[in-house]
C-alpha cells in the first residue's frame, strides 16, 4: 500500500481518528494476517512438539487405514 492512497478520517481538529481501506487492500491484508498466524502456529508446534513422526510412517498409515 503506498500512502498516495492511504485515506484517515480526522476529527474536528483535524487529529487522525481512522485508516480507510478499499476492499481489495482490506482483504490483501487479512490474507497476510492469516499467514503470519499460520506460521506462528507452526512456530509454536515445532518448539513444543514432543514427538515428531516421519512422513512416510503416516503416509502408509493413512493408506493402511483407506483415509489415503
Amino acid at each position: 500500500m503506498t500512502s498516495a492512497s492511504t485515506k484517515y478520517l480526522v476529527d474536528e481538529k483535524g487529529k487522525k481518528k481512522a485508516v480507510l481501506l478499499d476492499m481489495k487492500e482490506y482483504s490483501r491484508l487479512l490474507a497476510r494476517l492469516e499467514e503470519l498466524e499460520d506460521a506462528l502456529d507452526l512456530d509454536t508446534v515445532a518448539r513444543t512438539a514432543q514427538d515428531f513422526r516421519n512422513y512416510k510412517e503416516i503416509r502408509e498409515e493413512l493408506a493402511r487405514e483407506g483415509r489415503l
